[in-house]
């Protein structure tokens, strides 16, 4: 590692095309760097003694450092180096798909970089998106099917980020693997609930091939407990992995909420994905923000994807409506390094936004309080009111209630949990927050030989602890099934 690297190099990141320009497309927008700039910003590495970048260490009730335990220094240093082989190689030790999570991920490597302490953090989630780009561009990413199979069936249910991340290294095992999708296409959450301008679909299905390559089978449009009965799934594999995500979205219940015009946010996002995928946007079957006074309500990243997908439709306004105060700008002394920052972030939508209508869309401290619908039943408006924290929990503040014009309402709320009818198919127990329960740190049911992993199983959270989930309840799988070859 070049010692003075971080004194000698300031961090500069790939190149994001400007707004007004990249609203024109659904594509992703950020130019990489060279190969010798991309080593100057790997040399920033510092190589501490105490790598907090990879200790996915829980601080302050949130993750700090990368959850996977990726070996950041030592592939920085091999970034350095020109080593990029061995760099996939180290980071392929952990991750399971970096093509993924350096898309998605929001870098908690790098709010722990010693560097983010004094200065400004090591590019660490762009290091990594261009070792494996790099390392599919060359070729160095090739199926690797198992040299041998062990005899045992396993059906993974689910093909988003744990179902895949299960599945992909049960297959290593030497099980043999068969994935079942609902959807038309694999991918889960990375297909269908995230949008092409943070990760276009050609790089999941490049994933899915190579895993088809290797030997896992997926089945699609199977919704497994309706289409395809537990009882079948259970009897025809020695195991059986749920891996279907927290598929029920937090509904807001407030008068007027049957007006046609509200959709959930997953719905939204999704429709728009397939119509592009379908037909580029020609067959007119999505819903379309075109021309509308959109209202998002949620202050998240869905709602963020909302804010950008309702722009590329061409949407009137937007609004984005946040329940909670306006995050601080810098860390306050109850949130110190390496903690994540609850601090103030302008995403690609927002920025997208400022740039068209001129203002950030978000509104903070206020909810709906009703829908207004016109005599057709159709959505003509929101009324808003503002909340205050004093007391501790949010309360209305009465005369601040406020009508938005609202042709289009996006619920970005979050989600409560597992779709019930597959925990009730499959006859496992549910915790209060509707996941499938299992013991602490244990990823098998109260269903025999039956396993659960990611969102499903931990609640909604990120596509990197979905991965790190299913890799661990691949290797507890791979225990109950007697070890692979």
């Amino acid at each position: 590692m070049k010692p003075t690297g971080f004194l000698e190099f300031e961090r500069l990141d790939n190149i994001a095309f400007e707004p007004m320009e990249r609203i024109k497309t659904y594509r992703e927008f950020h130019a990489p760097l060279s190969d010798e700039k991309r080593r100057e910003q790997a040399s920033r590495c510092m190589n501490c003694g105490i790598p907090f970048c990879q200790s996915g260490a829980v601080l302050g009730g949130m993750a700090s450092g990368c959850p996977l335990g990726n070996y950041c220094p030592e592939w920085n240093e091999l970034i350095y180096n020109g080593l990029w082989d061995e760099a996939a190689d180290r980071l392929l030790l952990t991750s399971s798909f970096p093509e993924f999570t350096s898309r998605v991920c929001p870098a908690l490597c790098e709010k722990a970089c010693t560097n983010g302490l004094d200065g400004k953090a090591v590019t660490v989630k762009e290091n990594e998106f261009a070792i494996i780009e790099r390392a599919f561009e060359t070729g160095y990413i090739r199926p690797c099917p198992p040299k041998e199979r062990t005899g045992k069936k396993v059906a993974v249910i689910g093909s988003g980020p744990s179902g895949l991340a299960c599945a992909h290294m049960l297959n290593k095992f030497g099980h043999t693997v068969t994935v079942y999708e609902k959807e038309d296409r694999p991918g889960g959450l990375l297909m269908y609930g995230i949008p092409n301008m943070k990760l276009e679909k050609d790089i999941v299905m490049r994933r899915i091939h190579l895993m088809e390559a290797e030997g896992v089978e997926f089945i699609t449009c199977c919704d497994v407990g309706k289409s395809i009965s537990a009882d079948e799934i259970v009897s025809g594999y020695d195991a059986v992995v749920l891996a279907c995500g927290a598929g029920e979205p937090r509904d807001i219940k407030a008068e007027g909420r049957d007006a046609d015009g509200i959709y959930f946010a997953v719905d939204f996002l999704k429709a728009t994905t397939k119509a592009l995928l379908d037909t580029n946007m020609n067959d007119g079957g999505y819903v379309s923000a075109k021309y509308k006074n959109v209202v998002i309500i949620g202050g998240g990243d869905t709602g963020n994807d909302c804010v950008a997908t309702s722009i590329r439709h061409g949407c009137k306004s937007v609004v984005q409506l946040e329940m909670m105060p306006e995050p601080p700008k810098c860390r306050t002394e109850k949130n110190p390094w390496p903690e994540w920052p609850k601090v103030l972030k302008t995403d690609y939508g927002q920025e997208e936004a400022i740039a068209v209508f001129g203002h950030d869309p978000r509104i903070y401290q206020t909810t709906v309080k009703r829908f207004i619908k016109d005599e057709s039943g159709k959505l003509s408006g929101v009324e808003t009111v503002k909340l205050s924290f004093e007391s501790g929990k949010p309360e209305e503040i009465k005369g601040s209630e406020e009508i938005i014009p609202a042709e289009l309402v996006l619920i970005a709320a979050g989600f409560l949990g597992a779709k019930k009818y597959i925990a009730d198919a499959f006859g496992t127990e549910m915790t209060p927050r509707t996941c499938i329960k299992t013991d602490a740190g244990k990823y098998d049911t109260s269903s025999d030989k039956v396993f659960t992993a990611g969102d499903m199983h931990r609640g909604q959270s990120l596509v990197v602890w979905a991965v790190r989930e299913g890799r661990e309840c691949a290797m507890q799988v791979n225990s109950f099934l007697g070890g692979g070859v």
